[in-house]
């Protein structure tokens, strides 16, 4: 989640080390009407690039935390951190009433 405490700017400084900076968005997200075959060598593109990030962990939290719905982020696709979300759901401890 993004803190309130920290300016918004700061918050993206990781994007400057980031492999994909400059790269064009169409690797990391699905025109419209993709499917199958089309879908996952977009994807495994994606996750090639991702694979030697250095900034990939941070990518992918922070897409999980603002529950990024579209495009590849941090080696993760969009139903792979869709999954990770469900997952971090059933393992948080129940509320105290």
């Amino acid at each position: 989640m993004i803190s309130r405490h920290r300016p918004f700017l700061a918050y993206w400084d990781w994007q400057r080390d980031a492999r994909c900076r400059g790269m064009d968005v169409s690797v990391f997200f699905s025109p419209t009407g993709e499917r199958g075959s089309e879908r996952l060598a977009r994807e495994a593109g994606a996750r090639e690039i991702c694979a030697r990030c250095p900034v990939r962990d941070i990518c992918a939290r922070i897409a999980l935390d603002a529950r990024e719905e579209y495009g590849f982020w941090g080696g993760l696709s969009e139903r792979e951190r869709e999954r990770e979300r469900m997952r971090r759901r059933r393992a948080r401890p129940p509320r105290a009433a």
